[in-house]
């Protein structure tokens, strides 16, 4: 499936973006990778019956920061961000988050209901909803430590570690992989060393505005993988559907579902997104 590459000036930031396929606008909003590769497989799939648009969030390798960004205002800077990919390109759009692109997309779904058809916000790891929260918060800022101490590679292995999610090893230089795959890995230190730097403390923390999202829970799912029961990523999203009365679902797979089984995820999530609310 042929994509088309644009880079899309935003204040601040140019966004890197893929568009495949026809029909009615979908937005593919990625997490912690803050790459649009993540969704590749996804896109060309569902791209049979939408436009696919997937984008590298600001400040990530391919979508380079024009000024600073205060720490504290990325979330909202995202979600403008969101809302002008979704305006660029047509919207109002169907929209997939994951992980910390589900709280983007919850922050725009609270803000702009109207530029979003549905929100499929899958696996949003909005801890301070847990009980547990305190725990979460200090594991988070424990795998910053271990990042400013002793670098990407063992943040990211504890962080695994503690939600459950082991980290990809790195394939032996003699596998022969796909450009876009190679050009990928060969930008993950840098995503992961943006994300451990400037976004694992804060998201989780974020309060979204329930009040707003109640408000919207018909143009709303919440979504988690079914594997493995309990992962403590899913558990969020079916704490804040019960909150809101949001429908919740679970989708094949788990906290990357999408990129690890991307047919039988494109065939549950399209009527998810169709569906008469």
């Amino acid at each position: 499936m042929e994509k088309k590459i644009e880079m899309l000036v935003v204040p601040g930031a140019r966004l890197y973006t893929e568009t495949r396929g026809s029909g009615p606008l979908l937005v593919c909003i990625v997490g912690g990778s803050g790459d649009a590769e993540s969704f590749a497989r996804l896109a060309v799939l569902l791209a049979r019956q939408f436009t696919v648009v997937a984008y590298d969030r600001r400040g990530y390798a391919r979508s380079p920061l024009d000024a600073p960004v205060d720490d504290a205002a990325r979330l909202a800077l995202d979600a403008d961000d969101a809302m002008l990919v979704i305006e660029r390109h047509g919207g109002p759009a169907y929209v997939l988050g994951s992980s910390s692109g589900a709280i983007v997309g919850l922050d725009l779904l609270a803000r702009s209901p109207g530029c979003i058809r549905r929100l499929v916000a899958h696996e949003p790891p909005l801890v301070t909803l847990l009980p547990d929260a305190t725990h979460w918060l200090a594991t988070f800022e424990h795998v910053h430590a271990t990042y400013l101490a002793s670098g990407v590679e063992a943040a990211m292995a504890e962080f695994g570690a503690a939600v459950g999610m082991p980290m990809l090893r790195r394939p032996p230089p003699s596998m022969q992989l796909p450009p876009e795959i190679a050009a990928m890995l060969a930008r993950v230190p840098e995503n992961h060393a943006f994300w451990l730097a400037r976004e694992l403390r804060t998201y989780p923390r974020f309060a979204p505005d329930l009040a707003a999202l109640r408000a919207a829970a018909g143009q709303l799912v919440l979504a988690a993988g079914r594997e493995p029961p309990d992962a403590p990523l899913a558990r969020p999203a079916r704490v804040l559907a019960a909150s809101l009365g949001a429908r919740f679902v679970e989708l094949v797979g788990g906290h990357a579902g999408y990129a690890m089984d991307p047919v039988a995820f494109a065939a549950e999530l399209a009527p998810l997104l169709t569906a008469p609310r």
